[in-house]
């Protein structure tokens, strides 16, 4: 079978279609007070308000360098007291990575960099499956590359694990332009619906047999995978109806005169569900029925 080139028309259908099964990282409501809302669910980061610190410390004998995080999510960084203003970031920053090059016991602040700004914090996020989570990408100023000395664009991933105990923030890595950190925390559990009240400690939990609000119950799993598999079947369809015998329109639809047919059978049934359940009416001529 010899496949002809797609038009434009028939090109964006197909990205169409791709595009359902890749997961975006959708921001539903403002990143505000530390709450918001992405991909259907519900997050809140109460647990994590407030100033946290994280060290890395790298051997480069006869030094050691030493790489030191100050991070606060739902607000900015408070000025640090005793410290030079020079020997810490600017205002209105939520990430601040500071390098410092020890020896002999004497510390020397070798650089200070911004991670995170508010005025260009820009945040993303994406749902992580496994393990459960989300990613959280947050963006700062430019600050020369440690390597060729261009101005790069600064960034933090910070990865949020779904756990029922809070755990240590953690230092992962640090390429010159973006920090990674992963912390695990209820507040990377997602919740859906109403529940607003979930950010004190405690998590969903099946109780009493119901399933938890923040995923989907067994029949709503039924219900997606229908979706998705009808979804594959009308594009796989579509596509063998157009490059085999060149169709065009709803000719593209797949089984379609099965299709055509559904809502006269749809009818047909309701029909005869409506003549069953009918109550027949009673007579009052005193017995005489007509033949």
């Amino acid at each position: 079978m010899i496949l002809r080139p797609l038009r434009n028309a028939e090109l964006s259908f197909f990205l169409l279609l791709l595009s359902w099964s890749i997961p975006v990282a959708a921001l539903e409501e403002p990143f505000e007070n530390c709450r918001f809302q992405a991909n259907g669910l519900k997050y809140d980061l109460d647990l994590l308000k407030g100033e946290h610190t994280v060290t890395q410390q790298r051997e480069t004998p006869p030094t050691r360098e030493v790489y030191s995080v100050r991070l606060s999510l739902c607000s900015d960084l408070e000025e640090e007291k005793d410290v030079p203003n020079a020997d810490q970031c600017p205002a209105g920053t939520r990430v601040c990575l500071t390098k410092i090059n020890q020896k002999e016991g004497s510390d020397r602040i070798v650089s200070v960099i911004p991670i995170a700004q508010t005025s260009t914090l820009n945040p993303t996020f994406t749902p992580r499956l496994s393990p459960n989570g989300i990613s959280l990408l947050l963006h700062g100023a430019k600050y020369p590359h440690p390597i060729n000395a261009t101005d790069a664009q600064q960034s933090v991933v910070i990865t949020l694990l779904c756990d029922t105990n809070q755990g240590e923030l953690k230092f992962n890595s640090y390429n010159g332009e973006q920090l990674e950190l992963e912390w695990s925390s209820p507040a990377g559990c997602g919740f859906a619906g109403e529940d607003e009240d979930k950010h004190d400690g405690e998590t969903d939990s099946p109780e009493n047999g119901e399933p938890s609000s923040g995923s989907l119950s067994s029949v709503g799993w039924f219900v997606l995978l229908l979706i998705l598999a009808f979804a594959v079947y009308m594009g796989m369809g579509m596509y063998i109806n157009y490059t085999t015998y060149q169709a065009r329109g709803v000719d593209l639809i797949p089984h379609r005169d099965f299709w055509m047919e559904v809502p006269y059978m749809l009818r047909d049934v309701l029909s005869h569900l409506c003549s069953t359940v009918r109550p027949r009416r009673s007579s009052n001529r005193g017995g005489y029925i007509a033949v």
